[in-house]
């Protein structure tokens, strides 16, 4: 034993020069070993998650996790965290926060990171995305016989089938009028996201339908001082005082407005004064004008239904309601919820009973909104303004190239003007 000790000794000395040399090699690699303590986990919100109990999970110390709440509380409500939503964390191994982001919605993102002073800061930015302005082309046919069956024949969204239909509904009944033979063609926003491919329709810049060869053209126009809206060619706006349908899809007329119609319970000849859409249970019923509601609750055999007083002497009524959303008194916007399709009262499945009163006296829905009046024009010193936009637009929609390109124009860098002329400049997202 006493022979081994000086080797003992001496190994051990080799062994502290070893662990002497090695820490100057730790100071010149300390890059490389940050790297490896960071952390970085993208998931999505699982159901019933709240901010704390994300940050929680995914073992973010508590007194980062707190203090991410209370940033983020000061540019957010945490109440509007959703479930389903895509989020990311970068942490080191002991927990401490680096960076936290949470996707909004499509076009905004929470981001809550550390400044220069080391304290955590939350701000809300745009998601970055390249935007284009597109050609989109359709008809309707036998296998295609509607406008969202035509819009999915050439690879578009349900989307961009209401926003047509939004369009052009005071001057097409998608839901009676729409017939083989029928064209669509307009040039609107489309954007993407890196790594995710298309993210999203922006506004229709010009739109055409040719409906039983009448052409029906619109233009996205904002007046000095006004919100965009939608024109034809002489200014007029295609908003009319009601919509063609309370739906916001295209429904089946399954009982049209009648003076006397078998009842299909009561199985006598009564008036039918309005017109039957059939539609899942569920659905919005949105106003088909701006109004006050004069009645909302239960009426008899009407079941659940919303009564609203517009303009111009008008009324409308929407029957057979699972549940109203409005209530006596409150005011409505064009396009506002009231409602979801039911089957309450009598009737024999879900469907949606509308009917319109002009001076006491109920008409027909199908044509009572052709007979009101648009909305206001284009006002007369911007009609100069008015036609540089409406033809530029529309010669996009003519050009062959275009529509062969698929593309009118394009904006692939960093900063890029929308069709509104608002600046992009994001900085960052989650990806």
């Amino acid at each position: 034993m006493k022979r081994l000790a000086p080797v003992c000794v001496a190994f051990a000395a080799i062994l502290a020069g070893c662990r002497e040399e090695a820490a100057p090699n730790r100071s010149r690699g300390s890059d490389i070993a940050l790297v490896r303590e960071a952390i970085t986990v993208s998931a999505r919100v699982g159901s019933g998650a709240t901010l704390a109990s994300i940050l929680r999970a995914q073992g973010v110390v508590a007194a980062d996790a707190l203090d991410v709440v209370a940033q983020a509380s000061s540019v957010l409500d945490p109440r509007r965290v959703r479930a389903a939503q895509p989020y990311r964390i970068q942490k080191t191994i002991d927990g401490a926060l680096r960076l936290f982001e949470y996707e909004i919605d499509g076009d905004r993102f929470l981001r809550v990171a550390r400044t220069s002073s080391a304290a955590l800061s939350a701000a809300v930015l745009p998601i970055p995305k390249t935007r284009r302005v597109e050609t989109v082309r359709g008809r309707i046919d036998a296998h295609a016989s509607s406008l969202s069956a035509a819009m999915d024949a050439i690879g578009e969204t349900v989307d961009l089938t209401l926003a047509l239909a939004e369009i052009f509904g005071g001057e097409i009944d998608f839901s009676t009028e729409v017939q083989p033979g029928d064209t669509f063609e307009l040039s609107v926003e489309k954007q993407y996201r890196d790594g995710i491919g298309f993210a999203g329709y922006g506004p229709v810049v010009a739109a055409q339908f040719v409906n039983a060869g009448r052409a029906v053209r619109a233009v996205r126009f904002a007046p000095e001082g006004g919100a965009p809206g939608y024109f034809d060619e002489r200014g007029v706006s295609m908003k009319r005082f009601f919509l063609a349908s309370p739906l916001k899809f295209q429904p089946v007329v399954t009982s049209g407005f009648s003076r006397s119609r078998m009842h299909p319970i009561l199985r006598e000849p009564r008036a039918h004064l309005g017109v039957d859409y059939r539609a899942p249970a569920g659905s919005p019923v949105i106003a088909a004008a701006d109004g006050v509601v004069a009645f909302a609750g239960t009426s008899g055999g009407s079941g659940r239904m919303v009564h609203l007083r517009h303009g111009n002497a008008f009324e409308t009524e929407y029957l057979h309601l699972s549940s109203i959303t409005v209530r006596a008194g409150e005011r409505v916007r064009q396009g506002e919820l009231i409602g979801r399709v039911g089957s309450t009262g009598l009737a024999t499945g879900p469907h949606l009973d509308y009917r319109v009163k002009r001076n006491g006296a109920f008409v027909n829905p199908l044509t009572a909104h052709r007979a009101a009046p648009p909305a206001e024009p284009v006002p007369p010193p911007q009609m100069a303004a008015f036609a540089v936009a409406r033809d530029q637009a529309f010669s996009a929609l003519s050009t062959p190239s275009v529509a062969q390109a698929s593309t009118a124009s394009a904006c692939s860098e960093p900063r890029c003007r929308d069709v509104d002329g608002q600046v992009s400049n994001p900085n960052g997202s989650v990806k």
